[in-house]
């Protein structure tokens, strides 16, 4: 199992990933970093694990926010995909509607034909 080299907080810790994570891994550990950055900047100085677990808990409360985002958007999906439904099957109905009148108006069509055939006058060559 490959090993990375992560830095969190001025501290490099060794962390196993599976194959293939690496750039992950460290791209993950740099954001968690970033954050504690933040945090040491906002309030100073005030202890390793404190100001670990406020990142962490940090960290988590962007996690929410995004699970909610996803949660409405997927809402948004359904209300959209069935409104499209409803659509396509409006537009099937028209089609169908519409397909038997081109097909009356045919049969009146022939029958108008028909008629004319039968009424006019055969020319005489």
């Amino acid at each position: 199992m490959p090993e990375v080299n992560v830095e969190i907080n001025g501290r490099k810790y060794r962390m196993a990933c599976e194959e293939g994570q690496q750039r992950h891994l460290i791209g993950l550990a740099e954001r968690f970093d970033s954050h504690v950055e933040q945090l040491k900047g906002a309030v100073g100085e005030i202890g390793d694990n404190r100001l670990t677990v406020m990142a962490g808990i940090a960290v988590m409360d962007e996690l929410s926010e995004a699970e909610r985002k996803i949660k409405a958007l997927e809402s948004e999906v359904l209300v959209l995909t069935r409104a499209g439904q409803e659509v396509a099957a409006e537009i099937e109905a028209l089609e169908q509607s519409f397909a038997a009148k081109l097909l009356d108006a045919a049969k009146s069509i022939e029958s108008v034909a028909d008629i004319l055939d039968d009424t006019a006058p055969v020319p005489q060559g």
